[in-house]
């Protein structure tokens, strides 16, 4: 959902920031990885350790720059079908390691229920993206749900913020989780429903 009122108002203000990295020679494949590798390491360093705010805030700001790729690319007339497949790559490694991390905590900490969230939260996220790909590998499109990956990032990482070293918000962390599962199940169920729909009407 947010990609579809957001996403073009955050790219026009992030445009002139492209040109000028454009212009020094930056190249938005390397944005991509190095955004991929700052949450990849802020979530192992972090997280495993319970250290909820401070992952939080490292993750976002490196979260930040797949945005910033995206202008970079656009701005210097580098946008290119392995620049699109690293980025999707690279944004499934980040959340995984996002909820791989929270999960590994959960596990050694004797939260079950919350393990079984992570996971959860795992699948379905990976799941989502897979049905869209899919699709489109098939001519048809699946870009609808609640739970794209912004939604699913900004749940996730507020939940765990608000509940870590500095606010300790009681059970947020755990209501963001299972909001996201229910999230990412109804999303899942929106996607293989339009695919479904576009199927049908292409036999007609």
């Amino acid at each position: 959902m947010l990609n579809i009122h957001a996403r073009g108002a955050v790219s026009r203000a992030l445009n002139p920031l492209g040109v000028r990295l454009a212009n020094a020679g930056v190249s938005p494949d390397a944005i991509t990885v190095i955004g991929t590798v700052g949450a990849v390491a802020g979530a192992l360093v972090f997280f495993t350790q319970g250290w909820w705010f401070t992952g939080t805030m490292v993750i976002w700001g490196f979260v930040m720059l797949d945005l910033l790729d995206g202008a970079v690319a656009r701005a210097g007339g580098r946008t290119t079908s392995f620049g699109a497949v690293l980025d999707s790559t690279c944004d499934r490694i980040a959340d995984a390691a996002v909820f791989a991390s929270l999960g590994w905590w959960f596990a050694r900490h004797d939260q079950p229920w919350l393990l079984a969230a992570s996971l959860l939260c795992l699948v379905f996220g990976s799941l989502t993206s897979y049905i869209r790909a899919r699709a489109e590998a098939a001519g048809l499109t699946a870009t609808v749900g609640i739970a794209e990956r912004a939604e699913r990032l900004i749940i996730v990482l507020v939940g765990t913020g608000l509940s870590g070293e500095h606010l300790r918000v009681p059970y947020v962390q755990a209501i963001a989780l299972w909001i996201l599962v229910a999230a990412s199940t109804i999303t899942v169920y929106q996607r293989l429903a339009t695919v479904w729909q576009q199927s049908r009407a292409a036999l007609r």
